[in-house]
């Protein structure tokens, strides 16, 4: 199924260059994705691939005994998990995972309020497609959708 999700991407990568837009392919299940994570740390945490559309990824994450620090407070470093998680994915889906790979090249956060239970969700929207960086705006809600983080995401795309 990788190489399927290849052979599309590549196509939409020429188009998400040429255009400097992140478009994923419609044909791009989640079923595939949360399997591609699959004894990872990401799955060890909880985290979950929910929807994707032309325009973005989500992903949900719980806040539970594996995402939150010593005051039962989710964790800033399981905030920042999730948004890199989401960002390195969305870039990998618009690239020609065939000839190139990416990595997170550097990220911030911003902490805006707690979270002590349920999930958290992430929405990763592409700021900048560039041919060897991609900038990825990460806004994770709480189940209210108020805002609980704020991040960037700088992904490094790299010639295999």
């Amino acid at each position: 199924m990788v190489l399927v999700l290849n052979f599309f991407n590549y196509f939409y990568c020429k188009l998400n260059l040429y255009f400097l837009t992140a478009t994923f392919h419609p044909d791009i299940k989640i079923a595939d994705l949360n399997e591609q994570i699959q004894d990872t740390m990401i799955s060890t945490i909880g985290i979950e691939f929910t929807q994707i559309t032309e325009s973005f990824l989500e992903g949900k994450m719980p806040v539970d005994s594996r995402t939150v620090q010593p005051m039962r407070l989710l964790h800033g470093g399981a905030s920042v998990t999730l948004a890199e998680t989401l960002g390195s994915m969305a870039s990998q889906l618009v690239t020609d995972q065939t000839k190139q790979y990416c990595v997170g090249l550097e990220i911030n956060a911003n902490h805006i309020r707690s979270a002590i239970s349920g999930f958290v969700y992430g929405r990763a929207k592409a700021l900048h497609m560039g041919r060897k960086t991609h900038i990825w705006s990460i806004e994770i809600k709480n189940e209210e959708e108020k805002l609980v983080c704020v991040s960037r995401l700088t992904v490094a795309v790299i010639d295999k």
